[in-house]
């Protein structure tokens, strides 16, 4: 009876998984298609100084995302975007991969190296100057054929581990300051809380950040900022294992170098996540 109780859940779960990557795809599509359609009929007639798509490159020391020392070794960011004409729209494709691989484990119970590879989709709209909403893919799939398993890139499993979807709003309540929130929807790649029935339940994990910059002059600024997260259903986050906690706090110190006529900006963040007990520092260099 136990046997058969077991298989029905883990039935009932791949169901409601499927279920849920579907609705997430379609979601998705949804979401690219109305924003495509916003951002061209939103447009005028082209000029020769409109430019709709534009590509940009960052070399990093490591690579940190809310908190989340996400690739401790050198990564390469790159991405390709679209923008409307009249600067509200945005739809691009963000990827990272790192020149040295961390150690995971396989599902042979065997220390392997992974390479950091990500490949995430976005899209923006800038409903004003102030207010303006996101919707982010992250599909980190770092270890996934290293560990054993095969890749499913499409895929919003609960459990597959590499695959979720952020809906983010951002406000300017000054020039120099910005309130962000970031929803975590589907209960994706772990974001979830297990019962003692073993049963998933979502946490739709919220994260909420405030930064500003808090002095600047010609060629230099600083940036302070503090963010933490939450869930209104379970104790457990996607960020944090027992309660909601404050897990990003630091400053960003940013500085445009001048090579000849080519203006390099670099970053560097000191970031500090009481959650984890973890200080880093991050060397962010746009390349173009």
């Amino acid at each position: 009876m136990k046997r058969q109780s077991k298989l029905f859940l883990q039935n009932s779960l791949k169901a409601e998984n499927k279920k849920q990557s579907n609705t997430l795809l379609v979601l998705l599509s949804f979401l690219m298609v109305l924003s495509f359609n916003l951002g061209f009929a939103q447009e005028e007639e082209m000029g020769d100084d409109y430019k709709p798509f534009s590509i940009g490159a960052h070399l990093k020391n490591m690579h940190t995302w809310h908190g989340f020392v996400v690739h401790q070794g050198v990564v390469i960011a790159t991405n390709i975007e679209y923008n409307s004409r009249n600067e509200k729209f945005t739809f691009g494709f963000w990827g990272g991969a790192s020149f040295s691989g961390a150690d995971i484990v396989s599902n042979t119970g065997e220390n392997v190296s992974a390479l950091y590879k990500e490949f995430s989709i976005y899209t923006k709209y800038r409903v004003s100057d102030k207010f303006f909403i996101e919707a982010v893919s992250h599909n980190n799939y770092t270890g996934v054929e290293e560990r054993g398993d095969k890749l499913h890139y499409w895929r919003y499993d609960k459990t597959q581990g590499y695959n979720f979807v952020d809906v983010n709003f951002g406000y300017n309540i000054t020039p120099n300051t910005l309130l962000y929130l970031a929803t975590i929807v589907g209960g994706g790649s772990g974001d979830y809380e297990v019962e003692a029935d073993g049963s998933l339940t979502d946490s739709w994990t919220h994260y909420f950040e405030v930064s500003s910059k808090v002095w600047k002059n010609k060629d230099s600024s600083l940036s302070l900022f503090a963010g933490g997260a939450w869930s209104f259903i379970t104790d457990k986050t996607f960020y944090t294992e027992e309660a909601g906690n404050i897990i990003n706090v630091g400053a960003t110190f940013n500085k445009q170098i001048s090579i000849k006529n080519y203006n390099l900006p670099v970053d560097v963040t000191v970031m500090w996540n009481p959650e984890k007990e973890k200080t880093v520092l991050q060397l962010d260099i746009t390349l173009f």
